[in-house]
């Protein structure tokens, strides 16, 4: 049998736990307006990019010990192909969100979404 205090203590942290995840839902969406990709290679950034700005989808090509093309869109940013021996970094897909990362380790090359 539960005693009315047991009854109150869980409500509190049942209700703590539904303001947590209310808090989080709100703090993505008010800086998921302000994403910026930095494409880094050997610790140097390469790029910085304003993904609601872009406009027109294009193409960017780097190399170093391998070729790759990163494909860059309104509000998404991704490796499109690369030469690499493994691919994890293409088939990581699209980054859409503040704190998505898309890395290929053989080429020395970051994409890493951040807030402005």
């Amino acid at each position: 049998m539960k005693k009315k205090g047991d009854l109150i203590l869980i409500g509190i942290i049942f209700m703590v736990v539904v303001f947590s995840f209310i808090g989080i839902y709100f703090w993505q969406k008010a800086n998921s307006n302000k994403l910026v990709a930095v494409i880094s290679q050997d610790n140097k950034v390469v790029e910085r990019i304003d993904l609601n700005k872009v406009e027109q989808p294009r193409i960017i090509k780097l190399s170093g010990n391998y070729h790759n093309s990163i494909r860059v869109e309104k509000g998404r940013i991704r490796y499109e192909d690369s030469d690499c021996p493994n691919l994890v970094c293409v088939n990581t897909g699209w980054l859409t969100k503040y704190g998505d990362l898309a890395v290929c380790l053989p080429n020395k090359m970051i994409i890493d979404i951040e807030n402005k």
